[in-house]
């Protein structure tokens, strides 16, 4: 709080507070994005750990790293697309591994350059991919082919309801707009 600002607060009754659960609520234990918040979490933290531990580098780092790797020349919006992430996080991660040589930017417009994997940035990758893959093999364990055929297809067709859900209404905000 700046210097010389007062906190206005007002003072909340007993009887203002809540201390019983609300009789409607999401039941947490079957709630599907929440799950897969916590599946995905998980996964990202413990494969975090392990970059940062091994290489100094995070989960986001390598994610450029493998978009790299798949897509030769992507520029870092095109980066930012395919993993689903904030501008902001893929510009970290470019920088930090243009630093460390593991990446080259080839001139161009800011946000339409082209990034490569440096050699050494190759030597990465192989070297990062395996920690990666064992988070996948932990919730895959077990797990018959035709099983993970099937689920990747149904995460697949959740990801594109999402972004239909998403168009449809930025399409109606946008018509709402229109009409204001």
């Amino acid at each position: 709080m700046p210097k010389g600002t007062t906190s206005t607060r007002v003072p909340l009754g007993d009887s203002d507070l809540i201390t019983e659960p609300l009789s409607q609520t999401i039941d947490p234990e079957n709630f599907t994005p929440r799950l897969m918040a916590l599946l995905s979490n998980a996964l990202v933290w413990r494969e975090s750990h392990q970059l940062r531990r091994r290489f100094g580098l995070g989960t986001n780092d390598w994610r450029v790293i493998s978009v790299l790797g798949i897509k030769p020349g992507a520029s870092a919006t095109e980066v930012t697309e395919f993993i689903g992430v904030n501008k902001a996080v893929v510009s970290k991660s470019v920088t930090a591994l243009s630093e460390r040589d593991l990446i080259a930017l080839v001139d161009g417009p800011r946000g339409s350059r082209p990034l490569y994997l440096t050699a050494a940035g190759a030597e990465m990758h192989a070297a990062m991919m395996p920690i990666s893959v064992s988070g996948q093999d932990v919730i895959l364990d077990g797990m018959p082919a035709e099983d993970v055929a099937a689920l990747n297809t149904l995460l697949r067709d959740m990801i594109e309801k999402v972004r239909e859900a998403d168009a449809d209404e930025a399409d109606e905000l946008e018509t709402a707009g229109a009409r204001a």
